[in-house]
């Protein structure tokens, strides 16, 4: 199936033309970054959620919903195949926040964009929960660095001890630079995904099924966080805030109000 882009277009807020160039790819990636929330309410709810392309058009796009990384990059890979740019779907290992010597799995879906009669790839990554995340691509080039206002970001190289390449994303934090992910430049396809996503969603291991997680880039350059019952909101500055919800009741009206997340009817969230 084709995703809708004229729907898709309006969900995210953008209003370029859509022609397969990097400035569209740039402008597209933040759109969709601020314009659609990333949550887990399936997997916390007790189901995987579909990577169809009609299913995410229904959930994102229609349906006032967010969701992880499979269903932030698929949807967005499908736009800009339609437009014109060449997409493979790449495989990370979360870094931030192991321990050292921790290996974590190959988990995470990003992509690498082609742009036609641009001889450099990049990396677009729309779905990464977190204020380290990308809000614009950036180059598939050792050493690049980004300043995607007002996150700053750069790719650089990493020994590991295998045969292919691995490379390491890094986002600026207070000063120094914070691993967020590894990976190599093999591709992956659509079922890779789909029996991780299936893990991910159901196993009684995977923090997607203990908690709520969300997270919301805003166009003021401040950021919002959840993990369970934990609220964090980041202004542009770098100011903190936090503080701990009451209860499932909060933690519903939350969502709603200040992620923009549609929670389904009847839903009960956890304490």
């Amino acid at each position: 199936m084709t995703l809708d882009l004229d729907a898709y277009f309006a969900r995210i807020g953008w209003t370029g033309e859509p022609h397969p160039t990097v400035e569209v790819l740039r402008s597209l990636h933040r759109a969709h970054a601020l314009g659609i929330p990333f949550e887990n309410l399936d997997p916390v709810l007790g189901s995987a959620p579909s990577l169809d392309v009609a299913d995410l058009e229904a959930k994102l796009v229609r349906g006032g919903r967010g969701g992880y990384c499979y269903e932030h990059n698929t949807l967005f890979g499908t736009a800009l195949r339609q437009l014109g740019f060449t997409v493979t779907l790449l495989a990370g290992r979360v870094v931030l926040g192991a321990a050292p010597g921790d290996i974590r799995p190959r988990s995470h879906l990003l992509l690498r964009v082609d742009v036609p009669g641009v001889a450099t790839p990049y990396v677009a990554d729309v779905g990464f929960g977190s204020i380290g995340a990308l809000l614009e691509p950036i180059e598939l080039v050792a050493g690049a660095e980004l300043h995607d206002a007002p996150r700053r970001h750069r790719l650089v190289t990493v020994a590991h001890g295998g045969p292919l390449e691995m490379w390491e994303l890094q986002a600026e934090k207070g000063g120094s630079w914070e691993a967020q992910y590894a990976f190599t430049r093999e591709p992956f396809e659509g079922p890779d995904f789909e029996m991780i996503n299936w893990y991910v969603a159901t196993s009684p291991h995977s923090p997607f099924q203990q908690a709520v997680y969300a997270q919301r880039a805003l166009p003021d350059s401040s950021h919002r966080s959840l993990a369970g019952l934990d609220l964090v909101e980041t202004a542009g500055d770098g100011t903190i805030k936090e503080r701990l919800l009451s209860g499932p009741g909060e933690l519903h009206q939350v969502l709603e109000d200040s992620f923009g997340i549609r929670v389904p009817e009847g839903a009960v969230l956890p304490a």
